[in-house]
């Protein structure tokens, strides 16, 4: 008898965000699989690949297969279901969202999405990260086109092979404008950054500081070939970006060697 097909699912947004649960609704649809949620109690949105290290951590069932973990991470609920859920038999593959809003550019550093696509990788996983731009005046969002973007991946990788080596990851982008359906493969664009925040005042006079949000503003990398995650996104495509987790700045390494 063949070994069912295991996807472990995880997220950002917390185990009820509407992504999450519209992801698990989609991949419940293919054929023979065992959906397997791990996910954070709380949002966790930009807390980057970061173990929780000071604290205990805690599983809840929410329900069959279904588990949220008290205050954790989405690396903690990757890392911990690994060793406790799985032991040494490792799911087939491992998903991340789908997230409310992009991650594209540099964002990936500071993405829990794609944080818990690079623990998978790192375990030796196939992983995908699948985020939704938002239109904000649609607050809820539309996730039909990512629902069925991520089975159409599903089905190629389970037909053939991952299509990336060891300590890659794809990182999917759905664009607001779910019309389309057609994917783009791209690099991750040059993110512009503004120092946005605004301070707030409680009635006893103490100050605090709510981060804000940045407009998606990016541009090309000098030098590269092809289609930014950003310009696909503007031009109605899907974007998908081969991720890989070695950051050594190679093209710098005779500079630094002749500067010491």
């Amino acid at each position: 008898m063949n070994k069912q097909y295991t996807i472990l699912v995880t997220n950002d947004d917390g185990y009820d965000a509407k992504g999450l649960l519209c992801l698990v609704h989609a991949l419940k649809e293919l054929e023979d699989v065992r959906i397997i949620v791990v996910a954070p109690a709380n949002e966790k949105s930009a807390c980057g690949h970061s173990l929780t290290l000071t604290r205990p951590l805690r599983f809840v069932s929410v329900d069959d297969d279904f588990y949220k973990l008290e205050d954790g991470t989405p690396t903690d609920c990757v890392y911990l279901s690994l060793s406790t859920i799985f032991n040494d038999d490792k799911p087939d593959l491992l998903i991340s969202g789908i997230n409310r809003g992009s991650n594209m550019g540099e964002d990936i550093t500071y993405s829990g999405t794609a944080a818990g696509a690079m623990e998978g990788v790192l375990h030796g996983i196939p992983s995908i990260a699948i985020s939704q731009v938002m239109d904000f005046t649609n607050p809820d969002g539309d996730f039909l086109l990512a629902q069925k973007t991520i089975k159409k991946l599903v089905n190629k990788i389970r037909a053939g092979k991952y299509p990336l080596p060891k300590r890659e990851f794809l990182n999917v982008n759905i664009p607001a404008d779910t019309q389309s359906a057609d994917m783009k493969v791209t690099y991750a664009g040059y993110r512009h950054y503004a120092n946005d925040s605004h301070l707030h005042r409680n009635p006893r006079g103490e100050e605090f500081y709510w981060l804000g949000l940045h407009p998606l503003n990016f541009s090309s990398r000098e030098g590269k070939m092809g289609m930014t995650d950003f310009a696909a996104i503007e031009a109605g495509y899907i974007s998908v970006t081969p991720i890989m987790l070695d950051l050594s700045a190679y093209k710098s390494m005779k500079t630094l060697q002749e500067w010491l």
